[in-house]
């Protein structure tokens, strides 16, 4: 292998790490939502979540389990889904089955990024989720971000369902 191609197959694979940029820590965001963080629990995929949880993707999930945080009525879920290329990770928390915050934690893609600022995450506060699995706010989209923005609303969909299985 020559060295053009060595420095071509290496620029390739550190292109999306380019793009990554994280804004708050897992940690930082869990520590936020409650005066003293509860411990982590772990959301199984079980037969009968794992297809609900497929229509809501659109696709099969790539996990079998995932953690949350829990005290009471409230749950903090920390989730990825892919963009167009990369995943987003997403920070939700639900209080009493309503989104109280959505927050972008790390964003590796190229374009989208305008999902990460408030004007668009404060749209899921409030949202509910339907008997059909949809949200129950209207979510505008941006215009060059379709994959983000639909990525984004499948993470609120998926947390806001993973909080109904885990309060029953």
């Amino acid at each position: 292998m020559n060295s053009l191609t060595l420095f071509l197959v290496v620029a390739l694979l550190w292109t999306p790490l380019l793009y990554a940029e994280q804004y708050m820590s897992e940690k930082s965001f869990v520590a936020n939502a409650f005066k003293s963080p509860p411990r982590p629990k772990s959301f199984w995929l079980t037969p009968t979540i794992k297809p609900i949880a497929r229509q809501i993707l659109r696709h099969t999930p790539t996990f079998l389990r995932t953690r949350y945080w829990q005290e009471q009525q409230r749950t903090v879920w920390i989730l990825e889904e892919v963009g167009k290329n990369e995943p987003i990770t997403v920070g939700v928390i639900i209080d009493n089955h309503k989104i109280v915050q959505l927050h972008v934690l790390a964003f590796r893609e190229s374009r989208g990024w305008e999902v990460k600022h408030s004007f668009f995450t404060d749209q899921f506060i409030a949202s509910t989720l339907s008997s059909e699995q949809t949200l129950s706010h209207p979510i505008d989209g941006i215009s060059g971000a379709t994959l983000s923005v639909d990525a984004l609303t499948k993470i609120a969909q998926l947390a806001l369902f993973f909080d109904q299985a885990v309060g029953k």
